[in-house]
C-alpha cells in the first residue's frame, strides 16, 4: 500500500479508503446493508491490507453505520484515521439540518458518541448549504479543531466557487482551511477536471475520490448488451447519472480488454488509472460483499503501461466546455500544472 500526503497537512494516508456507506440499514440501504459482523471483517481485512483511512458519515443508515464502525474499531483507534461529515438531515426538525452552528455542534458530539472516539481525524462539510452564512459554519468548523475534537477539515460535493470563497474567507481570518476535498470522480465521470480538481491542486486540497468505480459501472458486471438481474444500480439509487451510455460502455469494453493482459478484473484496472491521475490523493471503496473488498483491494498491485492510461484517458476524456476550448487553442503554452489536469499533454486543442 502506497501513502500520500493528505494535501497541505502532515497527514499521511493510504491510496484506498475504506468507504462505509454500504454499512447498516436505512435511507441508504440500496447501496448496501453489512451487519456488525461484516462490518468487522471488512474492517479486519482493510486494515491488513494496509488500508488507515475509514471514511464514514452521520448520515449513513441515520447513524447505523458511524455506529458500526465505533463497535468495529474498538481496542484499535490507534491504528487508523477516521472521517466523517455533517450537513444532511438527521431527523425532520427544522434545525436538525444544514451547516448552522447549532446543527454542527450538535452533530460532532453524537459522531463521536457513535464512533465510540473523542476526536475525529477529518471532519468533512458534506454538501454546500446557500442559506447558512460562510463565516458561522467555516468559524464553528475552527473552534473544533482548536478544541481538539477535530483534527482536520475536510470538503464534499461543492462548486469551484463555492469552495474557493469558502477558502478564502477561511484565510482572511486566520481560521482552519479544508485540508481535503471529497469529489465524485472515476472513468465514467470526469467532470471534476474541469474546475474541482485543478482548484485542488492549486490550492494544495487533498483529493479523496468517491465511488471511483461509478456505483458498480466499471466493473464489467454491466455491459451494453449484458445487464445483470441484480445490482445496486437496478435499484433506486440515481447516482452517479450516467449522460453518455456509449461513452461509458465504450469504457467498460477497454477496461476489459486492459484487465485480461494483467490478470486482473476490470475494477482493479479503473482504480488503477486514478493512482496515475494528477491530484487524486486516496479513492474510498465500498462494498458490499467481503470478496467485492478484497478485489478492490488488489488495484495497488496493477501497473499499467504509459499506453493503457492514455487510451483510457482518450477514452473517456471529457469535452472541452467554455471557457476551456478557448484557453486551449488561445494559451496552451502559459498552462500552470493545475490547468494541464483537463490539458494535459495529450489533449489537442479542439
Amino acid at each position: 500500500m502506497e501513502y500520500r500526503q493528505l494535501g497541505r497537512s502532515g497527514l499521511r494516508v493510504s491510496t484506498l479508503t475504506l468507504g462505509t456507506m454500504t454499512f447498516g440499514q436505512g435511507e441508504t440501504s440500496a447501496i448496501g446493508t453489512v451487519d456488525e459482523a461484516g462490518v468487522r471483517r471488512q474492517l479486519d481485512i482493510a486494515l491488513d491490507a494496509g488500508v488507515n483511512l475509514i471514511d464514514t458519515a452521520n448520515m449513513y443508515s441515520i447513524g447505523a453505520s458511524e455506529t458500526l464502525v465505533g463497535k468495529a474499531i474498538k481496542g484499535r483507534r490507534d491504528d487508523l484515521l477516521l472521517s466523517t461529515k455533517v450537513r444532511f438531515p438527521m431527523s425532520s426538525g427544522v434545525n436538525d439540518a444544514g451547516l448552522s452552528r447549532h446543527h454542527i455542534l450538535e452533530q460532532i458530539e453524537a459522531s463521536l458518541t457513535r464512533l465510540g472516539t473523542d476526536h475525529v481525524d477529518i471532519y468533512h462539510v458534506h454538501e454546500w448549504d446557500g442559506q447558512t452564512p460562510m463565516e458561522e459554519y467555516l468559524e464553528t468548523l475552527d473552534t473544533l479543531v482548536k478544541s481538539g475534537k477535530v483534527r482536520y477539515l475536510g470538503v464534499s460535493n461543492f462548486s469551484g466557487w463555492q469552495l474557493m470563497k469558502a477558502l478564502s474567507v477561511s484565510d482572511a481570518h486566520n481560521w482552519q482551511r479544508f485540508v481535503s476535498n471529497q469529489i465524485y470522480y472515476s472513468l465514467e465521470g470526469r467532470d471534476a477536471e474541469y474546475e474541482l480538481i485543478p482548484l485542488s491542486v492549486d490550492q494544495g486540497l487533498g483529493v479523496m475520490a468517491w465511488a471511483p468505480l461509478a456505483g458498480g459501472l466499471l466493473t464489467g458486471k454491466y455491459r451494453r448488451d449484458l445487464q445483470p438481474e441484480e445490482g445496486r444500480q437496478l435499484k433506486d439509487w440515481g447516482e452517479p447519472p450516467v449522460r453518455n451510455p456509449e461513452k461509458l460502455w465504450d469504457t467498460v469494453e477497454l477496461l476489459i480488454k486492459i484487465a485480461d493482459g494483467h490478470s486482473a478484473s476490470p475494477a482493479q484496472v479503473a482504480l488503477a488509472y486514478l493512482f496515475n491521475k494528477t491530484g487524486i490523493t486516496t479513492l474510498v471503496i465500498g462494498a458490499r460483499r467481503e470478496e467485492q473488498l478484497i478485489d478492490n483491494l488488489g488495484a495497488v498491485d496493477v501497473a499499467l503501461t504509459d499506453d493503457e492510461v492514455d487510451a483510457l484517458d482518450e477514452i473517456s476524456a471529457p469535452e472541452f466546455i467554455y471557457p476551456h476550448w478557448h484557453q486551449a487553442k488561445a494559451v496552451g503554452d502559459r498552462f500552470s500544472a493545475a490547468d494541464l489536469v483537463l490539458h494535459g499533454p495529450k489533449r489537442p486543442a479542439k
